[in-house]
């Protein structure tokens, strides 16, 4: 079998796209604004420690699959074995790969006008149903309940203002607290 066509060659080829992918990202938090009563945590803070590591795990695994590739692999390694197809017709783990990256868009889309919390336990929910969670209570507690908590962690404690959209009114009860 050629190199070209093992795991460990789609693994070379995946680091270097997601190095490139993660060095435009940390480009881009460079770009947010920085309030002046923030001083120690900014908005670009959390996304550029997210991004660095990342960056780690990608150049671990850009090194390995480096010398598997150049240095050659035993019969046995799991990476020598073929790589899997990208097509999501007849990988029903891709297609719902391609489904996930479909919702962060929408998720980016609703973000602004919608708010943090509508648009989180929304997706939430999907993703609940998607990976096989199928107890209503569970799902709709979690899905409320987590971006809620978050919501108040960041903008009381962290004093990170997020765009709270339709639900401005619950920001405003919050502020009066």
């Amino acid at each position: 079998m050629k190199k070209t066509q093992t795991k460990a060659f789609t693994n070379l080829i995946s680091s270097v796209l997601l190095l490139l992918f993660e060095a435009w990202a940390y480009l881009e938090t460079l770009g947010f604004k920085q309030p002046k009563a923030a001083k120690y945590v900014k908005p670009a803070s959390f996304p550029q420690v997210m991004i660095a590591g990342m960056a780690i795990f990608t150049l671990v695994l850009l090194v390995q699959s480096c010398i598997k590739v150049f240095r050659g692999m035993k019969a046995g390694d799991d990476d020598n074995a073929p790589a899997e197809t990208l097509n999501p017709v007849k990988s029903r783990g891709v297609a719902a790969a391609f489904f996930v990256i479909a919702l962060c868009i929408v998720y980016t889309l609703l973000f602004e006008n919608l708010g943090y919390v509508l648009v989180s336990a929304a997706i939430c929910v999907i993703i609940m149903v998607l990976i096989g969670k199928r107890d209503a209570k569970t799902v709709v507690l979690v899905s409320v309940l987590v971006p809620l908590v978050m919501w108040l962690i960041f903008y009381k404690f962290l004093k990170v203002n997020i765009p709270m959209g339709v639900l401005q009114p619950v920001r405003d009860l919050v502020d009066k607290v």
